[in-house]
C-alpha cells in the first residue's frame, strides 16, 4: 500500500515525463537524421574517391597483372586522344562517362616503371588513336627512344598524327594491312561563328591589351596578319614532326615530306614508305618478341 507521499512523487514523475516527451521525440528524430546524413556523406566521398582513382583512362588500361612476376613484357595502350595529362575535367560525373584519351604522363610512368623491373625484358605499345597533342606525341616518342628495354609498337585500327609520332621511335612497328597509318601534319582549323553571330544580332566587342591576344577567337574575323602568325607556328610544328619521324625511322626528311601530306595510308603502303616495319598484329608481335628476348613473351597489360 503506497503512502500519500509516494503517490505525490509518482504524479510529479508522470507530469515531468509528459513535459519532456516532445523534446525526447525531436532529439530522437534529429539523431536518426544525423546518422542517415553521415552514411550518405560517407558513401558520396567513397564514390568520389573511387572515381578519382580512375580519372585517367590510360591508367585504367593497366591492371594489377603488371606486378605479376611471371610477366616478362610490359604492355601499354595508347587509345583515344593523346594528351599531355588528364584532370577532373576528363570525367563527366553526371553521365559517368570517361572521355577516351591517353595521357603522356601515364605512358611515361609505365615506360619508366618497366626500366626498373628485372623481370621485364621488353615493352609492347598497342596503338588505336587518331592523334592529339603534338607535345604529348613528342614526349612519348622521346621516352620510347630513351628506353633501355626494346619497345615494339603495333597499330590496330588507327595510328595517326600525334599517336604515330609517339611510336615512330619504337624499335619495331607493326600494323594490320587494314590499319590507317600516318597523317603526318598539323592542323589548327576552327569553325567561325562570325556570320551566325551577325545573323543573330550579336556584336563582338574587342577589348585586349595585346594586338594578337584574341587571335583565333571564333567570334571575330581572322585578319591576314593573324592567319600568317598561326600558319608560321603550324609550319614550325610540321617541320619538327617531319624531322623527328625522319630521325626515328632512319629515312631522310625529303622522303618523309613526300608522304607527309596529312593523309593516312593502309598497312602495306605504310611499309613500302618506311613508316612501319611489318604487316601484322599481336600474334606477329609475340613471335618477333620471342626471338628478341629469347623466351616466350608473357605480356602484362
Amino acid at each position: 500500500m503506497t503512502t500519500l507521499k509516494e503517490n505525490l512523487q509518482l504524479e510529479k514523475c508522470k507530469i515531468f515525463f509528459k513535459k519532456i516527451m516532445p523534446s525526447l521525440k525531436w532529439i530522437l528524430i534529429i539523431s536518426i537524421s544525423i546518422i542517415i546524413g553521415g552514411i550518405i556523406v560517407f558513401s558520396y566521398i567513397n564514390n568520389k574517391s573511387q572515381n578519382s582513382s580512375t580519372q585517367d583512362s590510360s591508367v585504367s588500361d593497366f591492371n594489377s597483372s603488371s606486378d605479376d612476376a611471371n610477366c616478362n613484357v610490359q604492355g601499354i595502350n595508347i587509345h583515344g586522344s593523346v594528351v599531355t595529362y588528364t584532370s577532373n575535367d576528363s570525367y563527366n560525373d553526371q553521365d559517368k562517362v570517361m572521355y577516351d584519351q591517353t595521357s603522356a604522363d601515364s605512358v611515361l610512368y609505365y615506360i619508366d616503371n618497366a626500366q626498373n623491373k628485372d623481370n621485364i625484358k621488353a615493352i609492347v605499345v598497342e596503338v588505336d588513336s587518331g592523334g592529339g597533342s603534338p607535345v604529348a606525341g613528342e614526349e612519348i616518342s622521346n621516352a620510347i627512344k630513351n628506353s633501355s628495354k626494346p619497345v615494339v609498337a603495333y597499330i590496330r585500327d588507327v595510328g595517326a598524327s600525334a599517336a604515330y609520332w609517339a611510336i615512330s621511335g619504337a624499335d619495331r612497328i607493326f600494323a594490320s594491312k587494314n590499319s590507317n597509318v600516318g597523317s603526318i601534319g598539323v592542323t589548327q582549323s576552327y569553325l567561325s561563328n562570325v556570320g551566325k553571330n551577325q545573323k543573330d544580332g550579336y556584336t563582338y566587342i574587342e577589348l585586349t591589351s595585346g594586338k594578337y591576344k584574341d587571335t583565333g577567337s571564333p567570334d571575330k574575323v581572322l585578319t591576314d596578319e593573324e592567319k600568317s602568325l598561326l600558319q608560321r607556328d603550324i609550319n614550325i610544328m610540321y617541320n619538327n614532326f617531319v624531322a623527328d619521324v625522319a630521325q626515328n625511322r632512319g629515312i631522310t626528311v625529303k622522303v618523309v615530306k613526300s608522304f607527309a601530306d596529312g593523309s593516312t595510308v593502309l598497312g602495306a603502303k605504310a611499309k613500302s614508305l618506311g613508316m612501319i616495319d611489318e604487316v601484322g598484329g599481336l600474334p606477329e608481335v609475340e613471335k618477333y618478341l620471342e626471338t628478341k628476348i629469347g623466351e616466350k613473351p608473357n605480356i602484362c597489360w
